[in-house]
C-alpha cells in the first residue's frame, strides 16, 4: 500500500478523480457550499495534468516559466452534493488555441450529473501575460485533445 494520495485515473481522454464530501464542505443543512464545486474542479484539472506527466512546479521552474489562469468559467448546478457523498470529477481537455485551453468538467454521483463546467484557461508567464504553451505541455496534452 502506498501513502500517496490518488490522482485518479484516465478512461480514454477523460480523467476521473474521486472526491468525498466532508462536513467542512457543507452548510448547516449538509449541502455542499457552492464555492466548493470550484475547488473540486480545480483538483480534477490539477490531477489530470499530474497523471499526464505535467507538473505545475516543473512548468514554473522551466526555461519558459508557465502557469495557468482561468479566463472564463460557466458553472451549472444541476443537483446538490451532500455530506458523505462519494463523487467523481470528470475532466476532459477539449482543445487548445494559442495560449487558451478549453476544458469540460462534471461532478458525478454514480452516473448522475450534479454540476458541470465549461472553462477557458490561459497559459501565462510569471508576469501574468498570456504566452504560448511550452513544447513539453503541448506534447503531453496532445493525446488527450480532440483530433
Amino acid at each position: 500500500m502506498t501513502d500517496e494520495p490518488s490522482a485518479g485515473r484516465f478512461d480514454g481522454r477523460a480523467h476521473f478523480l474521486p472526491v468525498r464530501i466532508y462536513y467542512e464542505d457543507t452548510d448547516f443543512t449538509g449541502v455542499v457550499y457552492h464555492a466548493n464545486y470550484l475547488r473540486y474542479f480545480e483538483r480534477g484539472r490539477s490531477d489530470f495534468l499530474r497523471l499526464a506527466g505535467i507538473h505545475h512546479t516543473a512548468l514554473l521552474e522551466g526555461p519558459e516559466p508557465t502557469g495557468f489562469a482561468v479566463n472564463k468559467i460557466n458553472l451549472e448546478f444541476v443537483k446538490p452534493a451532500r455530506i458523505d457523498d462519494a463523487l467523481r470529477v470528470r475532466t476532459v481537455f477539449e482543445t487548445m488555441r494559442g495560449p487558451r485551453i478549453f476544458i469540460s468538467q462534471e461532478l458525478l454521483r454514480g452516473n448522475e450529473t450534479l454540476a458541470r463546467a465549461q472553462l477557458e484557461v490561459c497559459c501565462i508567464s510569471l508576469t501574468g501575460r498570456p504566452r504560448k504553451p511550452p513544447a513539453t505541455l503541448l506534447e503531453r496534452l496532445k493525446p488527450f485533445l480532440e483530433p
